[in-house]
């Protein structure tokens, strides 16, 4: 029994969760005060250990993938022991989460509802393109933000500033922009299952223009609201940092744009990962400098 879970383990994609790192790091970025670190530190396991990969291994339990997903080229079969480890999971994050803070505890619960409703055969949001990327890009952006924030014992005064729901939305336009990227890989399983993703319905240039439009928007964004701040430093170091994401992203879309082959799993791990590491670098530069 014990060898049938540790077979399921892989599908809750723990390393996968790397990839959300960004929101995590801008969110603590944003605050100007002093931060818990033994708070912030708990926010990160609760959301990046726990709630992500349980959320991750519902999704793999109800979509029973054949090809690649993100962080598996090669998924194990899906068995009964897998939600059993996403309740498991489920059950660690909120009990972990009412530790640092009922409140956080309470949206860590709504995410983790959510994350099921976009999955789960009797609703499955995933079918609805508009739906299921408005419930992503609000829930892995502005919430999550804001949920990492409301973790460390952030007041609801700093919570509610204008230029910090002004970051929340940057932090959804990024995801706008980058959330359909991770899908032009599997256009023919979706196709196969009946979901309508956005990015199948875009097509695969639709995707990388939408992708671009996203994401120059929430750049645009940040800038202004850095620059409101008075916070340049931090845009200069956005912008040395997203550097190599920009190249990447425009030779990809480029090989795309004459080659539908390149919009294959090797690439857009590749986009997944450089942006990832990228941003998180940014954020926690930008972190480090403010508090030292």
């Amino acid at each position: 029994m014990l060898l049938a879970y540790r077979r399921a383990l892989p599908l809750l994609r723990i390393p996968f969760s790397v990839y959300l790192m960004p929101v995590y790091w801008f969110g603590l970025s944003a605050l100007r005060g002093p931060i818990d670190v033994g708070r912030a530190v708990g926010v990160f396991v609760v959301l990046h250990l726990l709630a992500y990969p349980a959320s991750n291994g519902y999704n793999s339990y109800y979509d029973r993938d054949e090809g690649s997903i993100g962080g598996l080229k090669a998924p194990p079969k899906v068995s009964e022991e897998l939600i059993h480890l996403v309740w498991l999971f489920d059950g660690l994050a909120v009990l972990g989460a009412a530790l640092l803070s009922p409140l956080f505890a309470l949206l860590v619960a709504v995410y983790l509802l959510v994350s099921k409703a976009y999955s789960y055969e009797g609703i499955r949001l995933k079918k609805y393109p508009f739906l299921s990327t408005f419930v992503v890009v609000v829930f892995q952006g502005a919430f999550t933000f804001l949920m990492t924030q409301v973790g460390t014992g952030t007041d609801s005064t700093t919570l509610l500033a204008p230029d910090n729901l002004l970051l929340a939305l940057v932090s959804t336009l990024f995801l706008c922009g980058s959330y359909p990227l991770t899908q032009v890989y599997q256009h023919q399983e979706d196709r196969q299952r009946g979901d309508q993703t956005l990015s199948l319905w875009l097509g695969l240039r639709g995707t990388f223009v939408f992708a671009a439009i996203g994401l120059l928007l929430g750049a645009a964004l940040l800038a202004c609201t850095y620059w409101l701040r008075h916070e340049t430093r931090n845009l200069l170091i956005f912008l040395v940092a997203t550097g190599p994401v920009v190249y990447l992203f425009a030779r990809w879309a480029w090989a795309v744009w004459h080659d539908a082959q390149a919009a294959d799993f090797e690439h857009t791990m590749r986009m997944n990962q450089v942006s990832s590491l990228c941003l998180s670098a940014a954020f926690v530069a930008m972190l480090v400098l403010a508090h030292l």
